[in-house]
């Protein structure tokens, strides 16, 4: 049945979108990518290429969310049309990594770019006490109730996405008149493209999986489907909308990132991993590096927020099927249950890990689950289940082969977090297995 009557309305379901994409991933790979790539031109080549990955795989999951408009993302559609094992496995993905994972990287993102702007104090707090906080304030707004956060999201994000316009704006005019491969600042720019050593695809691929992190909000507005008004229309339009949205953001910034300082100054030390800030400072000094901080600060405190939105709605759904505790289902509009659990699973990842450990495990294992799911439509089309595939099934089948190739090619570079990832999805499979035996025997008695 079509939700006409649902409380959020495009607008909302586009900005959150752009809110769990517009994250840390973008002001921190790219420096990492710049040194594995060696030129800003390869860096900007992998962003379009991810997105027009990324845009593939949005047109996939919009007709996926027309079909199925229920709240509950990979885990409802893989449960509805695979096997609920499958779905169950994508859950826990979606537990570990695509929401706890993610909001611990948004978060500990957001307190690198803060602590330097707060002064010696702050920076003498143990390490994760701000990004715990931003948390916590999340899960608070968001238990309160979905209207009022959703409209404070949407108002913050429009203000991010006009800050980075003014940004991007401002650095060209500054790179533009110096576009003969020096910097701002007079330096060389880096190595160009015909005397940098030759690219191994292997290293391309690994830098795509970094890179499709930064991307893997594309789909959080089928997690919210069953909240929005005419999901069947609205949610596909979120999608797409949002993915090309973003997409044009990301390659603009980039194209900035690497051309703003030396090859050499961007990659060292702390700058690495702060790129958007090396390049503020080497652009325009101090001043507005520290405005550009502010501007990254809200851009993850949104981040973060829109996941703690989006994750606990995928555990109200397992709960409902009986895959999780019945204490995290709805209970109304609002899971607060649900949330106040993605909330300490998040505290938990951030006081143990750091932000380079789970970037490449979130991307390899986000990346399968969410080739896998836009593979049922293939499936659904074989079964004669749809008429017909969107755009005659080339996007979903490009980004399929492309994201599966990519994981593929990352794991033979880097077989342990091959290994991690497959963890994860065995211990998804072992929970359903166990809660199917425990339901059976609820059943019998």
């Amino acid at each position: 049945m079509k939700n006409e009557t649902g409380h959020i309305g495009v607008l909302s379901a586009t900005t959150l979108v752009a809110a769990s994409m517009i994250g840390v991933g973008v002001y921190t790979t790219s420096g990492f990518t710049l040194a594995a790539l060696q030129t800003p031109e390869r860096v900007i080549m992998a962003w379009v290429v991810g997105g027009i990955i990324a845009i593939c795989g949005a047109i996939g999951y919009a007709s996926l969310a027309s079909r199925f408009t229920e709240s509950g993302g990979e885990y409802l559609f893989l449960s509805r049309t695979l096997h609920p094992v499958a779905g169950v496995m994508a859950g826990w993905v979606s537990m570990l990594a695509g929401f706890t994972g993610a909001i611990a990287v948004a978060a500990l993102g957001l307190e690198e770019y803060l602590v330097p702007m707060l002064g010696e104090g702050v920076a003498s707090l143990p390490g994760g006490t701000i990004a715990i906080a931003s948390v916590v304030l999340a899960a608070i707004m968001h238990a309160i109730g979905v209207r009022g956060a959703s409209q404070i999201q949407d108002a913050v994000v429009i203000v991010k996405l006009i800050l980075i316009a003014v940004f991007v704006v401002f650095a060209a005019r500054l790179i533009l008149p110096n576009s003969d491969g020096l910097s701002a600042d007079g330096l060389s720019a880096g190595p160009l493209s015909d005397t940098a050593a030759p690219m191994h695809w292997l290293d391309f691929a690994g830098q795509l999986v970094w890179i499709s992190f930064s991307y893997a909000g594309f789909n959080a507005a089928v997690y919210i489907a069953g909240e929005v008004r005419s999901p069947n229309r609205n949610v596909p339009r979120a999608l797409v909308g949002g993915t090309v949205l973003v997409t044009v953001v990301y390659v603009l910034l980039n194209a900035i990132f690497v051309h703003s300082a030396p090859i050499g100054v961007i990659t060292a030390g702390e700058n690495i991993s702060q790129v958007a800030a090396t390049a503020a400072t080497s652009l325009g000094g101090q001043r507005f590096a520290l405005l550009v901080r502010g501007v990254i600060v809200i851009s993850l405190l949104t981040s973060v927020s829109a996941m703690v939105m989006t994750g606990p709605r995928v555990y109200a759904k397992m709960a409902d099927d009986g895959f999780l505790p019945s204490f995290l289902r709805f209970t109304g509009r609002v899971p607060v249950a649900a949330i106040a659990f993605q909330a300490v699973l998040a505290i938990i990842v951030i006081s143990v890990s750091t932000l380079t450990q789970l970037l490449g495990y979130l991307g390899l294992t986000l990346s399968v689950s969410s080739a896998l799911t836009v593979a049922m439509l293939l499936v659904l089309r074989f079964r004669g289940e749809i008429e017909r595939l969107p755009l005659y099934g080339i996007p979903p089948v490009i980004y399929v082969i492309a994201t599966l190739g990519i994981a593929v090619m990352y794991a033979i570079s880097k077989p342990e977090q091959a290994i991690a990832a497959a963890a994860t999805l065995v211990i998804g499979g072992m929970f359903f297995v166990t809660k199917r035996k425990a339901k059976k025997v609820t059943t019998n008695s």
